[in-house]
């Protein structure tokens, strides 16, 4: 019997144990989520602070900038890129920012800066499919400027696959490189860039030229009929 009962308080005590053990796992536990929810809530709070304190502001800040601009240089590029690009530089993270850097670039190739315009295209961060094809266009442009044909070509290839077929953006960029690779004289590149055009965009225009008269002059120049 005495053998029974001190089984039964072994179990007994081994239960108590494991019982303890638990509560005490579960206690440290919720110790860890307790601090957790802590963290989070101190995280959030800073968010929350981050975006009401600071970030509506500056969006806000950005955008009345870049509003002021607009109205105050109107048709004076060198006064327009200065300004778009201190916004640029000011508001970087900001939308208005990222277009004030398109619009600085702009102006500065009118005036034909073009590794200023190359500078703030870096910062033309735009996620509009055809904003941002066309930013890419403008970087060829200046690259061709540049007579670094390579990088202009690259850029252009790159605005075609931007551009997401669209009819006005592709054949334009296509035009472009193969203005580039006949500068080049790479007739063959050029004749694949009217080519794909052609057959491509046919309802594309380029002024009183057709595009026949593209393929045909490639045609020519590489002993082709």
């Amino acid at each position: 019997m005495a053998s029974n009962n001190e089984n039964e308080q072994n179990a007994i005590d081994k239960l108590n144990n494991n019982l303890s053990s638990a509560s005490e796992t579960i206690a440290n536990n919720k110790k860890i989520i307790y601090w957790v929810i802590g963290v989070i809530v101190v995280v959030a709070g800073f968010i929350l602070s981050y975006f009401f304190i600071y970030r509506n502001p500056h969006l806000k800040g950005a955008a009345e900038a870049y509003n002021q601009v607009e109205i105050s240089s109107a048709g004076n590029d060198s006064i327009a890129a200065v300004e778009y690009k201190k916004i640029a530089d000011k508001y970087s993270n900001t939308p208005s920012g990222h277009l004030a850097a398109l619009e600085a670039a702009e102006n500065f190739y009118d005036q034909k800066k073009y590794k200023e315009a190359l500078s703030c295209l870096e910062k033309a961060d735009v996620s509009e499919p055809i904003l941002h094809a066309n930013a890419i266009i403008l970087k060829g442009d200046c690259y061709v400027n540049l007579k670094q044909y390579d990088k202009a070509i690259d850029a252009y290839k790159d605005a075609v696959r931007k551009g997401d077929k669209n009819e006005q953006i592709v054949p334009r960029a296509l035009l472009k490189c193969a203005n580039v690779y006949d500068e080049q004289k790479k007739y063959a590149q050029a004749l694949e860039c009217y080519e794909q055009i052609k057959n491509d965009y046919p309802s594309f225009q380029l002024g009183n030229a057709t595009i026949d008269a593209y393929i045909e002059r490639e045609k020519a120049r590489l002993g082709k009929k």
